[in-house]
């Protein structure tokens, strides 16, 4: 590819299919850049916040409505931020697809890097065959592999973007350590992958205006800090009790099954492309420094501010 091409950057305006904790973060951010975003949310409970942003919007339950609303997308880049519906290949995705009334300028699908499955904490770049070890991760791979064949059959760039835990204001390990849920060990915990919520909107935006910066990336601020350690670091920051500790052979009795599918696995993201090709604006590369900011957000008293 082209590295000319990698650096040449539009602002499309962005559909954004879904409206969760990134995509409502990403609506208000455009809104104060003055970038056009439009949203297409399945919930009719966001339709007053949309009203007061003053953005177009669409209501439409891609997994029920059979009616023929299209969607217009001439002109904009669609990013897809909703997970997969079921098993097998993504019916809600399908749906979303059939309905365009146009090729978009973009296809941009926010994937998990739980697509890579355990790899006992060894470094893992784009390269890496996916190994999906949940029903989860699975649904994710067979849909990242439906974005990616039909924007090549439509002839459009695409990115998709491998997205670790999210962490940020109100997704925080908070209830979690004043319900003295268990961590594992530091010696027995893995390498951690995690990106700031307004880092990762901020991925999404340079997948989104670098056209040319086609294929699949991983996300990540880069820091290996475990989720123990960043466990023990919110709970310094805001005076909770430190995490109860377990061993690794006691952690699947002691932690709840949805929990464990995450802990259980350990890799380390490689994010170089990222940091090469997209090179997005990212603030928070110490992810201390972005708990800092999100207790700060939050209105909660730091009493050890966090270091890295």
């Amino acid at each position: 590819m082209d590295a000319a091409a990698i650096i040449m950057q539009t602002t499309q305006p962005i559909l954004l299919v879904g409206y969760g904790y990134l995509g409502r973060r990403l609506v208000k951010h455009c809104v104060a850049l003055g970038r056009p975003v439009s949203v297409l949310t399945r919930s009719s409970a966001h339709q007053g916040e949309l009203d007061s942003l003053g953005i177009e919007y669409q209501i439409l339950d891609l997994d029920t409505d059979s009616g023929l609303l299209t969607i217009p997308v001439a002109g904009k880049v669609i990013l897809y931020t909703a997970p997969p519906a079921g098993p097998g290949t993504d019916p809600r995705l399908l749906s979303l697809l059939g309905r365009l009334d146009q090729r978009p300028g973009k296809f941009v699908y926010i994937s998990t890097s739980g697509v890579y499955g355990d790899c006992q904490g060894e470094r893992v770049d784009e390269n890496t065959p996916v190994n999906p070890g949940s029903e989860r991760a699975q649904r994710r791979v067979a849909a990242e592999q439906a974005a990616s064949d039909w924007a090549e059959d439509q002839q459009i760039p695409w990115t998709v973007l491998r997205v670790p835990g999210i962490y940020g204001p109100e997704r925080l390990p908070l209830s979690a350590l004043a319900n003295g849920d268990a961590f594992l060990r530091p010696e027995d915990a893995g390498p951690g992958n995690r990106i700031h919520v307004d880092d990762l909107l901020e991925c999404c935006l340079a997948a989104a205006d670098k056209i040319q910066a086609s294929g699949i990336f991983n996300v990540g601020d880069g820091n290996p800090l475990s989720a123990t350690g960043f466990a023990q670091a919110t709970a310094r920051a805001t005076g909770l009790k430190a995490p109860r500790l377990v061993s690794r052979s006691e952690a699947p009795q002691v932690i709840g099954p949805g929990r464990w599918s995450f802990l259980s696995e350990s890799r380390l993201l490689d994010v170089r492309r990222l940091q090469e090709e997209l090179a997005p604006a990212m603030r928070y590369s110490n992810p201390l420094d972005g708990l800092a900011a999100s207790l700060k957000e939050m209105g909660i008293e730091v009493v050890d501010q966090p270091q890295g």
